[in-house]
């Protein structure tokens, strides 16, 4: 008989690993960011947790399916095509898989992360 999957309770107060863009990404400030994965399934494709930054502008490209709900600060997302999204404490957002653009963190803040990424094999 297999054990029975148990509910994964989040804490938004880990602080996590860091996970800096890489420098040749970043297009102001000096962003620190830390990232607690608290749950991945057992594929490995979905995973959730929380992620803060301070202040700091870099591109992004995502080859994930993000959902996003920001409970403290405020970031500004623009794409390459100029489409610009301005979010605060309270906001939830999903960020598509092939979206290419900027991240900027205009209030250090931190979020919930709910991604799904296909595997490649």
């Amino acid at each position: 008989m297999s054990e029975q999957p148990k509910i994964v309770l989040l804490d938004r107060f880990q602080t996590g690993d860091s996970a800096n863009p890489s420098p040749e990404k970043i297009l102001s400030g000096i962003p620190r960011i830390r990232v607690s994965n608290q749950y991945a399934d057992r594929s490995q494709q979905f995973f959730c947790g929380v992620w803060s930054s301070t202040s700091g502008k870099w591109r992004i490209r995502y080859t994930e399916d993000e959902f996003c709900v920001l409970f403290e600060g405020r970031v500004r997302i623009e794409s390459t095509t100029g489409e610009k999204h301005d979010f605060r404490a309270g906001d939830a957002f999903i960020v598509p898989s092939g979206f290419e653009g900027t991240w900027e963190v205009v209030e250090p803040c931190k979020k919930w992360y709910a991604v799904f990424e296909v595997k490649v094999t």
